[in-house]
């Protein structure tokens, strides 16, 4: 059994879907929810679907006795960033190497590293006239979006598109793809 955990900072679609793709997996389970807020919906979204979740600010977060132990205390094998906000410790990519993966809302290297996130990529995307966009999941490095890239996946952006149509079709895109490139991922480390 594979023991996923899913870090989260907002309103958990992702961590939604991937937990709903593996209801049921006979090998792979999501154990644990974690987010760095208290109010993340993720969280409520989480508890309705029977995960337990556990909520670490920023310091505990960053401290490697408190979080190691959390993750030993739940098993976790393999961990799932779904719109986490805060960099992740060095000690705990040393811990998880390329047991760590990350879906960003571009085509990376485009768009990626501090400030790039939800609508502050779409918008730069429209603003700089772009005519496609998309996907990329990665593994998670000690550079902010600089892991080895996992998968992508495109979308045409037309000039009519506004930043909420770009993050419309990038979200189908992330519910399409992410769970199963997280399955596949995991069946090829363990």
């Amino acid at each position: 059994m594979t023991n996923i955990a899913i870090f989260v900072s907002g309103n958990g679609t992702n961590c939604e879907n991937i937990i709903r793709h593996f209801d049921g997996s006979p090998d792979i389970h999501v154990k644990l929810v974690l987010s760095n807020r208290t109010d993340a919906y993720a969280l409520v979204r989480a508890t309705s679907l029977g995960i337990p979740t556990v909520v670490m600010d920023k310091t505990t977060f960053r401290d490697e006795q408190s979080l190691t132990d959390m993750m030993e205390r739940h098993d976790i094998d393999f961990i799932v960033l779904a719109g986490f906000l805060l960099m992740i410790p060095p000690f705990l990519i040393t811990r998880y190497p390329r047991r760590i993966i990350n879906i960003h809302p571009a085509l990376l290297p485009k768009y990626g590293g501090k400030g790039m996130y939800g609508h502050h990529v779409h918008e730069a995307v429209k603003a700089n006239g772009e005519t496609e966009t998309g996907i990329t999941i990665h593994y998670v490095s000690e550079v902010c979006d600089g892991g080895e890239i996992v998968f992508q996946a495109r979308t045409d952006v037309l000039p009519e598109d506004s930043p909420e149509d770009i993050a419309a079709k990038v979200g189908r895109l992330e519910q399409q793809h992410y769970p199963l490139v997280i399955e596949k991922t995991i069946r090829q480390c363990f």
